[in-house]
């Protein structure tokens, strides 16, 4: 029997060290799913292990994408699931760690089967998006899948900020002429090991106090030097996360550097409640406090394995 141990919780909570820690604990790798420590080109403000953490266990999808490339959680789906087969063979137990709760899903559980959609409609998707924006996308697929829509607004509504994840879903809507959501949920996926999901959690005041002083840190390592290098390339999808949106606001001079330290800390906090929601929803999931001793993580995961 093989076993993936998964850690999850929001973001500073502390994830990266318990993952070393256990990976050095049962010899094993430590697979990423944080959707942007896969870029090469943000570092600081993606908060990527640093050298020595990443020396000291054997780490994966961190850093091994460009923003220019297209990288999609289906590809990431797959290039997990064929890396996973190679590592169970040389130890039944490894480990995955980030808070890109979409990306755990897609290695857990997989991704439902859709039809092929002609690339014409796609095209005319992109050339509408162009014309009237975001707003277009959300009203499309509102009135093509209300429920979808609604449910989406109520547990996770940055999808229906992201273009790409709305264009997707207009147009399987208008392709196939049914709710995206009758395509959800169809298919079952195999997997061959057994997942052990451990979350890490705080009280929110000492959560938000953790996230205000990583990016006081973020900022003094040299996070807006690496915003000014990526400007020119803001719009590129990879790019459109928390960190940069708004040190780009800054660049184009429409806040104070002040006030776009404060929108990072804000929306991060923000994001980091939408994480926790997104993660609790999973009844699998063993929760402790991020300062549990590291004794009693390990035992419990012990007392799973067969």
């Amino acid at each position: 029997m093989n076993y993936l141990i998964v850690i999850v919780g929001p973001t500073a909570i502390g994830k990266t060290s318990l993952s070393i820690a256990l990976a050095k604990h049962f010899g094993c790798d430590i697979l990423s799913c944080d959707s942007r420590q896969f870029y090469k080109e943000m570092a600081i403000g993606t908060a990527v292990p640093s050298k020595d953490e990443l020396a000291s266990a054997p780490h994966h999808f961190i850093q091994n994408k460009s923003i220019f490339d297209s990288y999609t959680v289906g590809d990431f789906e797959q290039e997990s699931i064929a890396l996973l087969d190679t590592l169970f063979l040389k130890n039944k137990v490894q480990i995955m760690v980030g808070g890109s709760g979409l990306y755990v899903d897609a290695v857990l559980k997989g991704f439902d089967d859709f039809p092929n959609i002609d690339k014409s409609l796609r095209d005319e998707i992109n050339a509408d998006f162009e014309i009237f924006g975001l707003d277009y996308l959300q009203q499309e697929l509102k009135k093509r899948d209300a429920d979808y829509y609604q449910k989406l607004l109520t547990e996770n509504p940055q999808t229906l900020q992201n273009p790409q994840r709305m264009k997707r879903f207009v147009e399987v809507c208008l392709g196939t002429g049914k709710p995206y959501s009758s395509f959800v949920g169809q298919k079952k996926n195999r997997r061959n090991f057994t997942p052990i999901i451990i979350g890490l959690e705080a009280d929110r005041e000492i959560m938000y106090e953790r996230i205000n002083q990583r990016v006081d840190i973020m900022m003094k390592e040299g996070l807006l030097s690496e915003a000014e290098v990526l400007f020119p390339y803001k719009m590129l999808n990879a790019l459109q996360t928390v960190g940069y949106r708004e040190l780009f606001e800054y660049l184009d001079a429409t806040v104070t550097l002040d006030k776009a330290v404060e929108n990072i800390k804000m929306n991060t906090r923000r994001f980091a409640k939408r994480q926790v929601t997104w993660f609790k929803r999973n009844e699998n999931t063993v929760w402790f406090d991020y300062l549990t001793d590291m004794d009693r993580i390990t035992n419990y995961i012990e007392s799973k394995i067969k």
